[in-house]
């Protein structure tokens, strides 16, 4: 198995174009052997939902993604019942026509917990509970249960268990603080902005033959930006790969000013980065 060691996982990781530093890699490795979710925190950007996009490659896994946001339930993140097909079956019932028990697997809509709870114990899975801290406290609390278990219980079925659990990565952009107890049921690692030369490493792994003098001035400008912490959204790693792209595209006519909104998505970010004149010299 390509996880089995620290090595092992970098070298997978690195295979799908994701460069990660042994730390990173260590705590992929670890939550593989150990089959302990793994919490990914740190700002948006940094490639945190990459990993397990990597991963699942790297592993021939199937990636099954929850995306949380406020509000989310068990009806979003586990099942639900087709209501349509239902009300369908109970009009065809009194025209005569039997179509079985309502509270059926016919009529059981899968939502992503749900779908890797039941997956092919034969076909590994990673599952990627995604900005955890946009959800509730009460979501918060199933999910603790759930990843102890690994097991969902639906009233007109019953409970129904993993036969193989999933490599589980839970990410978070920390715009909240998530409960101790979630914590200490997940492995941790925090992902940081990358240093200027592992940020030339990255453009130059997923843009294979881009130019070493864009990827230099394209890094120099995203790093001149990430010092002004004032601007309201910092660009990450995504927005480097980009804005890489974009200079390669328009060759000769490049302009790193031009293009700011392809780093920058916030109009007062753009106007203060020209007014301020952060990328002279670039």
């Amino acid at each position: 198995m390509q996880l089995e060691s620290v090595q092992g996982a970098s070298d997978a990781l690195a295979a799908q174009g994701y460069l990660a530093d042994r730390q990173l890699a260590m705590a992929v490795h670890l939550a593989a052997v150990l089959e302990q979710p793994l919490l990914l925190e740190g700002e948006a950007g940094v490639g945190k939902t990459e990993v397990a996009r990597a991963l699942a490659a790297a592993t021939g896994a199937r990636l099954i993604r929850l995306q949380c946001h406020e509000g989310i339930d068990l009806h979003h993140a586990v099942y639900d019942w087709d209501y349509a097909r239902q009300l369908l079956a109970l009009r065809a019932a009194e025209g005569g026509v039997d179509e079985g028990e309502l509270f059926s697997r016919r009529f059981l809509l899968r939502r992503p917990l749900l779908d890797a709870v039941e997956a092919d114990p034969e076909l590994p899975v990673v599952l990627l509970i995604d900005e955890i801290d946009r959800a509730d406290d009460e979501f918060e609390a199933f999910l603790l249960e759930f990843l102890s278990d690994f097991a969902v219980t639906i009233p007109e079925l019953g409970t129904i268990a993993a036969r193989r659990r999933p490599i589980v990565l839970l990410t978070s952009n920390r715009t909240r603080e998530l409960h101790d107890a979630l914590k200490r049921r997940c492995l941790y690692h925090w992902i940081d902005y990358p240093s200027p030369e592992r940020e030339r490493q990255i453009v130059a792994a997923r843009l294979p033959g881009v130019p070493e003098e864009i990827a230099t001035r394209v890094v120099a400008a995203v790093a001149r930006l990430r010092e002004h912490g004032d601007l309201y959204k910092l660009p990450g790693v995504g927005e480097t790969i980009v804005w890489a792209r974009a200079l390669l595209a328009l060759g000769d006519e490049a302009s790193l000013e031009e293009t700011l909104g392809v780093a920058l998505k916030v109009h007062e970010d753009v106007l203060r980065v020209l007014e301020r004149g952060v990328l002279e010299g670039v």
